[in-house]
């Protein structure tokens, strides 16, 4: 079967692998449809390996070369002898953490962090960019109707924004600040809205990021290159401040921006991932009796609540899709494009099996 592989710093190959095996247990075969270019796959390509493991994972055993792709849906082919809750032809999409259910904090419903934590096309023998992937029944969530396979790809993304918008406790009537305007930043400011906030300002200096915000979701875009955001923002709320700023660039200066324009008593999510140090100012925080959540990935078990939020109409994550692209292309059109800090794209999708509705 085809498959697209991480070899190393900018050595991404579609190639052909060999197809899974005879299932077990809760293991599932899904033939995946549609997946997302994370993040997390861009890291990998410009620096990595980071998280694609180089020796043998210790929960999972796989190590490089790794079939990418963590965001993705797809239809079950074939089940373990032990799975009860889907069956052949059901079309779901991939919680992808895989965890031991036996450390501290599994044992505590923290299962995002478990110690020895694992990821489905991250450090796992298959991945969402190939033609066939095993995954475990506590990984998959059934589709409700009327979701795409497009819109199922974009759960788990979605669920990594809702975290953070929920870990900020925002409320109906609230002003938002977002940093950053790739696709949680997006994702965000759509949950943001789904939560009730009355204002949400979307802070993002890449032109063509603003424009793609704009169509999104109605908001008020902002260039920190251009002008001073937290002053801008405490002007527009009277001297107070936004109730919550959510930081999804991962950067030292979208940070400090969100420390700056949040009110006294106000919350900032942590919510990008920073590859590097950070510059804080911790006295700011005791001045104005700041809460600072940090925020790793989701609530596993959060799959069913999320596609329910899309299918009712309330999460339209499909907005933040800027391409669609096959997955014989994944390199030029996907990666390259998504990597140049210029670039024209914000959400890339591939196309792995038949394109759906």
């Amino acid at each position: 079967m085809r498959a697209v592989r991480f070899h190393a710093k900018r050595d991404i190959r579609v190639e052909d692998v060999p197809e899974p095996g005879a299932l077990t247990g809760h293991e599932i075969l899904v033939r995946p449809r549609t997946v997302g270019i994370c993040g997390t796959d861009l890291h990998e390509f410009v620096a990595g390996p980071i998280v694609t493991p180089s020796e043998p994972h210790p929960l999972t055993g796989a190590r490089n070369p790794q079939i990418l792709g963590h965001e993705f849906s797809g239809d079950v082919v074939d089940v373990g002898p032990d799975v009860r809750t889907v069956r052949p032809g059901d079309r779901v999409a991939i919680m992808p953490l895989a965890y031991c259910g036996q450390c501290y904090f599994c044992l505590r419903g923290l299962n995002h962090l478990c110690e020895r934590m694992g990821c489905v096309g991250l450090s796992w023998a298959w991945g969402g960019m190939g033609e066939l992937a095993i995954v475990l029944e506590y990984q998959v969530a059934v589709l409700p109707e009327g979701i795409t396979y497009e819109q199922g790809a974009l759960i788990e993304p979605a669920a990594v924004a809702v975290y953070g918008v929920e870990r900020g406790r925002v409320q109906p009537g609230d002003t938002v600040l977002v940093t950053g305007g790739g696709p949680i930043g997006a994702l965000a400011v759509l949950a943001a809205k789904a939560a009730g906030a009355a204002a949400v300002y979307l802070s993002e200096p890449n032109r063509e990021r603003r424009a793609h915000g704009e169509k999104v979701a109605p908001t008020d875009i902002l260039d920190p290159a251009a002008v001073d955001v937290p002053a801008l923002l405490h002007e527009r709320t009277g001297g107070i401040g936004v109730d919550v700023a959510i930081e999804c660039a991962g950067t030292g200066r979208a940070l400090d921006d969100c420390i700056r324009a949040a009110r006294r008593a106000g919350t900032v999510v942590q919510t990008g991932l920073h590859v590097g140090p950070a510059e804080v100012h911790p006295m700011v925080w005791s001045e104005n009796d700041l809460t600072i959540e940090g925020t790793w990935c989701y609530n596993v078990y959060d799959w069913p609540r999320i596609a329910g939020m899309v299918a009712s109409g309330a999460l339209p994550v499909q907005e933040i899709v800027t391409s669609r692209i096959a997955m014989d292309d994944v390199v030029p059109a996907g990666f390259e494009i998504l990597a140049d800090p210029q670039g024209t794209e914000v959400k890339v999708l591939v196309e792995v099996g038949a394109a759906g509705a």
